[in-house]
């Protein structure tokens, strides 16, 4: 499943379409969307360097983490950071996203401050300036044209700390409109916002990816207090559910485990015997939904209505459509006149019609159907 998000990346946008979009949801339950966050970043950047992407270079907006960070990480995970001036920029927003230090730094009180292989960013309110920014980055390494290039915001949860979210969706709207962006993606912490936040940005999301504890309790915490120890093994595990949203509407979901390592975060697969998928297949219920043998052979034994019932002798049903013989009138003639002794001397009795001619219209109510006895 992180591999269904690393390929729709990797293919990037249609022409003519927006751009494919990544919402990473985490909470403090299960605080591993950074990691999740960081994977997807390696993926890209490697599909970019081999030129198997759509996107020829990568713009990356960082809030949380210092530039130095994604350089250091990206050398970790095997990805060539030597030539990373051509295909890489890092928009620098956690360093002095104020400007205050600049403005010590002016005043004499802080010496000057550099973002070594990055461009600063201090005024993260402008939110038209952050935008154009960005494209300037990456047209700086794609150039012009119909060369695309991805962009990754770290952590648009520090983003609404200074920027409204009628801003932020407005900029990750723009964004993914625009002709040069192949993809992007940004983290969220959910819990931390309210319910119209994270309903907004994943509108805005072909793709919507969470991270969650596997046991969680009505407090928010996850596993059993009275063991540490599984405490600890539940809280490095968890469930990673993504939520695909189609070009036509349709939306597909799918389920994984991830669990942490010192290497970074793994993927595995669900299966029945970890009891995360067999839990949720039957509804639980106050009834039994299947049917005992002594159940179902009372059910065979039911004779339908629709069924003829005529045991063995042969059946005329006169269907209101077409007229009898004569000699066909007289038996039914005198089959209804006993009928009519017989339900008379019981106290019932019964209508008989007979239609005048061939050119009288059926009534609604008639079955048409020879293949009926009711």
């Amino acid at each position: 499943m992180a591999d269904s998000i690393s390929r729709t990346i990797r293919d990037g946008a249609l022409e003519g379409e927006h751009a494919p979009s990544l919402t990473i949801k985490d909470t403090t339950a299960s605080p591993y969307g950074f990691d999740v966050f960081t994977h997807v970043l390696s993926q890209a950047s490697s599909l970019i360097l081999a030129g198997k992407s759509q996107s020829r270079g990568l713009v990356v907006v960082a809030y949380s983490r210092s530039p130095s960070f994604y350089l250091d990480f990206l050398k970790r995970s095997g990805v060539d950071v030597a030539s990373s001036q051509k295909w890489i920029h890092i928009l620098d927003c956690y360093t002095d996203p104020l400007g205050w230090k600049h403005q010590l730094a002016d005043s004499g009180i802080l010496p000057s401050n550099s973002s070594a292989g990055a461009c600063l960013f201090q005024d993260v309110k402008d939110i038209n300036k952050l935008q154009s920014l960005i494209l300037e980055l990456g047209s700086g390494l794609v150039g012009q044209g119909k060369v695309r290039f991805s962009v990754a915001i770290d952590s648009v949860t520090e983003m609404l700390r200074h920027v409204p979210l009628s801003k932020v969706a407005a900029l990750i709207s723009d964004l993914r409109s625009h002709d040069q962006i192949s993809s992007i993606f940004w983290l969220l912490h959910s819990d931390i916002h309210d319910v119209r936040v994270t309903t907004s940005l994943e509108y805005l999301s072909a793709m919507v990816a969470s991270v969650e504890s596997l046991n969680q309790s009505s407090d928010g915490l996850s596993g059993d207090l009275g063991n540490l120890s599984l405490l600890e093994q539940n809280f490095r595990r968890g469930k990673f559910h993504v939520r695909f949203k189609r070009r036509n509407g349709r939306v597909r979901v799918m389920n994984e485990q991830f669990h942490m390592e010192e290497s970074g975060i793994k993927f595995t697969s669900v299966t029945v015997e970890d009891g995360l998928v067999s839990q949720g297949l039957v509804p639980k219920v106050l009834f039994n939904l299947e049917l005992s043998e002594k159940e179902k052979l009372e059910r065979a034994r039911v004779v339908l209505p629709f069924e003829h019932q005529g045991n063995g002798k042969h059946i005329q049903i006169y269907d209101g459509r077409r007229s009898l013989a004569p000699e066909s009138m007289g038996e039914v003639s005198a089959d209804t006149s006993q009928s009519n002794t017989e339900e008379c001397s019981n106290g019932g009795g019964e209508i008989i019609y007979f239609r005048d001619s061939d050119d009288e219209r059926p009534d609604s109510d008639e079955d048409p159907d020879d293949d009926l006895d009711i």
